[in-house]
């Protein structure tokens, strides 16, 4: 009788990436309240899929069921963005849809809106980019904005993805009504990508700007 063995999935390791500023790393329970507020922002719902309204359960389901088997299955992982001296939650780095034979992962970014203008979605994603290039020899990253999210447009401009095209009504947004509702809207995609030899230069660039400097992982 003929045996084939299987290749285990490969799996990104349990970590955290530390900045000047700030720690990426797993969600834990105490982060349940502000992950709520977070989500049920409306610059949250609007351009992402997350229910609404975000209920305790859902967060509940997603800090102990969702976010860890998104690392265990080997699709991605997920990381809390906290500020370093108050350790408040200010975002979300998710990892997606990881191809392990071409070395290639999706990234999806949040910012709460209690952190908004401090740079931090900028400084979270490029310090996971290069912890993905240096660290899991990975060859490229890719992000994908909503046509009129200009501000996630800007993320990804800041830390030198270079735009390919655009992937046409490839997206459900959400439009607030008159009667404070939601409504879905069809909307296009920009998508972007991030190699290796396109951060060079960039954080230094950015530490020129005044943006913190990135190293640490553990």
């Amino acid at each position: 009788m003929e045996r084939h063995m299987t290749t285990p999935t490969p799996v990104f390791p349990d970590i955290s990436i530390s900045t000047d500023r700030l720690v990426l790393r797993a969600f834990d329970e105490d982060d349940i309240p502000a992950h709520i507020e977070m989500m049920n922002d409306e610059h949250v719902i609007a351009w992402t899929s997350v229910p609404h309204p975000y209920t305790a359960r859902d967060a509940l389901e997603f800090v102990r069921l969702h976010a860890p088997a998104e690392r265990t299955s080997g699709r991605g992982i997920v990381f809390a963005v906290t500020e370093f001296l108050t350790q408040r939650l200010v975002g979300v780095v998710h990892l997606q849809n990881t191809n392990w034979r071409t070395l290639a992962t999706e990234v999806g970014y949040v910012v709460a809106p209690w952190a908004r203008g401090e740079g931090y979605a900028t400084e979270a994603v490029l310090a996971a980019a290069q912890w993905l290039f240096r660290d899991q020899r990975f060859e490229r990253v890719e992000l994908r904005t909503a046509a009129d999210n200009t501000a996630s447009q800007q993320v990804a401009q800041k830390i030198g993805c270079i735009s390919e095209g655009v992937l046409r009504n490839a997206w459900i947004a959400r439009t607030q009504t008159e009667d404070g509702g939601w409504a879905d809207i069809r909307t296009d995609l920009i998508v972007w990508s991030l190699l290796p030899e396109d951060l060079d230069g960039v954080a230094d660039q950015l530490a020129d700007a005044g943006y913190a400097s990135y190293a640490d992982w553990n």
